[in-house]
C-alpha cells in the first residue's frame, strides 16, 4: 500500500537531485558529499519497523567516507567525466538521507501501514548506489588498493540487500489486521492496541504526542484530496491516546485540510484518479519506480514495447517492478460509493491482476509437487510457497487459487517436522487474507494444525499458535479450536514455550477466551497457573498480557475460584501501587472484577493497602485507570469496608 504522499516525497526527490551542478557545487562535490553523510550520522533511532534495514544503509553509506578523504586530498583537479560520475553518487547519497529521515521522524503508523512500500524504496536506492560506485573510475582517479576493496565489498553488499525479500513482521500485520477489523467489539478491545502500541513503541503520552505531530505533518504536505487516506492512522493513532489517557482529536479537522472530494454537481472525476497514458479513471493502479502511478495494464503495455522510463516524468526507471497502490485504489472506490460512479470493468485472467503468467506458472507448479511430488520435492515446493506468501497479497491470492490451500493442508499430517514447519507456516501467511480463513478452515485445516502445535518442532509449534489466532478472528473459527481441543495445547505452550512462544500462545488465547466456553475451557486446561507466573517473571514483559487474560478468566465464576487468593490480590495490589500505567489500569480492572462478585477481595485489597494508591490513579491515572479506581473506591464505600 502506497499512499499519495509517498509518490509525491519520491517525486520531489528526483526533481532536486537531477538538478545539473553549477561550477561552485562541482568544486565542492567531495565536501558536500562527506557532508551529507555526516547529516546521515547524526539521525540517531530509527522507527522500529524499518530499524534493520536503516542501521544496515547507514553502516554502508559509513564505508564511503575513506573514499572521500583521498578524493579530498587528491592534488589533481577533477575532470569533468569524474565529477559526473561523483554527482550522480551524491544523488543516490540525497535520495538515501531523504528515505532515512522518514524513517527517522515520519509517524510510526504510517511507516508500518507503507512498509511493504518502503522496503521497495531502499531497494531502489541500493540501485542507484551500486551504479553509481560501479561508474567510479578508482585507477584514474589514484584510489588505494585498501579502499578500493572496501568499496567493493559494500558493491556486494548492496547486490545482495537488492536481492533480498525480507517482509514485514507478520505478527504486525496480524495486530493490524485486528485493529482495523470492521467488527467493533473486537477492534476496539484495549489489549490489543496495547499490545500494537508497544510493537510501535507508541504507549507513553510523550511518544504519543511525537507521533501527532508526525501525523499533522503528514497530513499537511498533502491535504486537499487525499486526506481520507489518512482516516486509518487517524483512527488507530486516536485509539492510543485513549489507551494512553490523552484526549482524542482529528488530525483531519485541521483547517489546512480542503475538503475537494465532496460531490459535485458535475461529478468531474479528479485527476489524481485518472491514467496519465490512458486518461481514464484507473481500476488497478500501481506504482512505478519513479513514484507516479498508473492503470496496471497500460504501463506493462508501455514496458512490453521496451520503453525504460517513466511517461510522466520521462525519467528512466532504475527498474520495472510495479507495486498495488492500494491507498489510491480505495480512495477511489469510496469516491466512487460517495457519487454512485460505475467503474468501467474489465475481462482480465484472475492472476492477471497481481503476477506475471510466468509467475503463475511457478505457483502452479509449485502447488502441484505438494500433492504428487516426492518427498524433497514436497519439501521445497512447501518451503518455496512458505516463502512467496510471506510478504505479498497478490501471492497469497494466486497461491488459493491454484488450489494450494489443500495439499499445505495434507502436509500437516506428513511425519517430518519441516513439512509441517513450512505448510503450517505457509497457511499462517495465507491467513492474513480474509477470504482465505474461511478456505482454510474449511479444508479442516484447524485439527491439524492443532496436532502441529501438539507435537512439531519448536518453530512449527510457535507457529501453529499464530494461526489459530490469526483463523480465529473469524468466530466460528473460534468455535472450532474449542471443539477441536486445541486450548490445552495452547496453555502449555504459554507455560514451557519460549518467549516467542508464549507470545503467540498468549495472542491466541486471549482471542479465543472472547468465546465463553473456550474460557471454561481454558480455566480447566490450567491456564490460571502460567498467567501467575507470568506475572511473576517481570523480565518477560508480558504482565499486561497476562492481567488482560486475567480479566477475561475473572468474568467467570471458575476462573474466580482459581485466580481469588491472598497471594494473587497482594500482586494486583503491588502492581497498582508501582506498575507501569498501563500495569495499574489492568490490575485495577482485575480487582473490580473480582470485588464486584465477592466483597472478600475487596478487604485483602485493603489490607495490603491499596486504598491510597487507587486515590492517586484516581487523579492522575489514564482515563480507564481512572473510570476503574473511582469504581473500586465506591464498592468499597457501599460494601462499608472503609471508614
Amino acid at each position: 500500500m502506497v499512499m499519495d504522499e509517498e509518490r509525491d516525497e519520491i517525486g520531489r526527490g528526483e526533481e532536486i537531485v537531477e538538478q545539473t551542478p553549477s561550477p561552485q557545487e562541482e568544486s565542492n562535490v567531495v565536501q558536500e558529499l562527506v557532508g551529507v553523510i555526516e547529516m546521515v550520522a547524526q539521525f540517531g533511532d530509527y522507527r522500529r519497523t524499518q530499524k534493520r534495514e536503516c542501521y544496515n544503509l547507514v553502516r554502508r553509506i559509513k564505508l564511503l567516507l575513506p573514499l572521500f578523504e583521498e578524493l579530498r586530498d587528491l592534488e589533481s583537479p577533477f575532470s569533468e567525466e569524474n565529477i559526473d560520475c561523483l554527482c550522480n553518487l551524491k544523488k543516490a547519497l540525497i535520495m538515501a538521507k531523504k528515505l532515512l529521515k522518514t524513517c527517522n521522524e515520519g509517524s510510526k503508523i504510517y511507516l508500518a501501514l507503507e512498509s511493504e512500500a518502503i522496503t521497495v524504496r531502499f531497494h531502489a536506492i541500493y540501485e542507484k548506489l551500486s551504479h553509481a560506485l560501479d561508474r567510479l573510475p578508482y585507477d584514474e582517479l589514484g584510489i588505494s588498493d585498501e579502499v578500493q576493496e572496501q568499496v567493493e565489498l559494500m558493491c556486494v553488499q548492496l547486490r545482495r540487500a537488492r536481492r533480498r525479500t525480507d517482509t514485514q513482521d507478520i505478527e504486525l500485520a496480524m495486530d493490524l489486521m485486528v485493529v482495523f477489523s470492521k467488527r467493533d467489539d473486537r477492534n476496539a478491545d484495549s489489549a490489543i492496541i496495547e499490545r500494537l502500541g508497544k510493537k510501535l513503541d507508541l504507549h507513553s503520552v510523550e511518544d504519543l504526542k511525537i507521533e501527532t505531530m508526525a501525523v499533522k505533518s503528514l497530513v499537511r504536505k498533502k491535504g486537499g484530496p487525499n486526506a481520507e487516506n489518512y482516516q486509518q492512522i487517524v483512527d488507530l493513532l486516536n485509539k492510543f491516546k485513549q489507551i494512553a489517557g490523552m484526549e482524542e482529536n482529528n488530525v483531519l479537522d485541521d483547517p489546512v485540510m480542503p475538503k475537494m472530494l465532496a460531490k459535485s454537481p458535475s461529478l468531474m472525476i479528479p485527476h489524481e484518479f485518472l491514467c496519465p497514458i490512458t486518461l481514464e479513471i484507473m481500476t488497478d493502479p500501481v506504482i512505478v519506480a519513479s513514484g507516479q502511478s498508473y492503470e496496471r495494464e497500460s504501463i506493462k503495455k508501455w514496458f512490453d514495447t521496451n520503453h525504460r522510463t517513466c511517461p510522466k516524468t520521462r525519467q528512466t526507471l532504475p527498474h520495472l517492478s510495479l507495486a498495488p497502490n492500494y491507498a489510491l485504489k480505495n480512495l477511489i472506490l469510496q469516491w466512487c460509493e460517495k457519487n454512485n460512479f460505475q467503474l468501467p470493468k474489465k475481462e482480465l485472467p484472475p492472476c492477471q491482476e497481481s503476477c506475471s503468467t510466468d509467475h503463475q506458472d511457478e505457483i502452479s507448479s509449485l502447488v502441484e509437487r505438494l500433492s504428487f511430488g516426492q518427498l524433497e520435492g514436497q519439501r521445497k515446493a512447501a518451503m518455496k510457497i512458505r516463502m512467496l506468501s510471506k510478504g505479498s497479497p497478490e501471492n497469497r491470492i494466486l497461491i488459493a487459487n491454484s488450489g494450494g490451500i489443500p495439499p499445505l493442508v495434507q502436509l500437516l499430517s506428513y511425519p517430518d517436522s519441516k513439512i509441517q514447519e513450512h505448510a503450517v507456516t505457509a497457511l499462517l501467511n495465507l491467513s492474513i487474507d480474509d477470504a482465505n480463513k474461511r478456505l482454510i478452515a474449511r479444508e479442516g485445516a484447524i485439527p491439524a494444525i492443532i496436532e502441529v502445535l501438539q507435537s512439531g518442532n519448536v518453530e512449527a509449534r510457535e507457529n501453529s499458535a499464530a494461526a489459530l489466532f490469526s483463523l480465529s478472528m473469524v468466530d466460528e473459527n473460534k468455535n472450532i479450536v474449542g471443539l477441536s481441543n486445541g486450548i490445552p495445547p495452547l496453555v502449555d505452550l504459554l507455560q514451557n514455550g519460549t518467549i516467542r512462544g508464549k507470545k503467540d500462545a498468549a495472542t491466541a488465547l486471549f482471542n479465543l477466551s472472547l468465546n465463553l466456553p473456550n474460557k471454561t475451557r481454558a480455566i480447566s486446561a490450567g491456564i490460571v497457573a502460567p498467567l501467575l507466573q507470568l506475572l511473576k517473571d517481570r523480565n518477560l514483559g508480558m504482565i499486561d498480557e497476562a492481567l488482560s487474560i486475567l480479566l477475561l478468566i475473572a468474568a467467570h465464576p471458575d476462573g474466580r475460584q482459581e485466580i481469588g487468593q491472598l497471594s494473587f490480590i497482594e500482586t494486583l495490589v503491588d502492581f497498582i501501587r508501582e506498575g507501569t500505567p498501563k500495569n495499574k489500569e489492568c490490575a485495577a480492572s482485575v480487582l473490580l472484577e473480582l470485588g464486584s462478585n465477592n466483597s472478600s477481595f475487596i478487604l485483602a485489597a485493603l489490607q495490603f493497602g491499596v486504598y491510597e494508591h487507587l486515590v492517586e490513579i484516581a487523579q492522575c491515572g489514564t482515563n480507564r485507570a481512572q473510570r476503574k479506581a473511582t469504581a473500586l473506591m465506591q464498592l468499597m464505600s457501599k460494601s462499608e469496608q472503609i471508614p
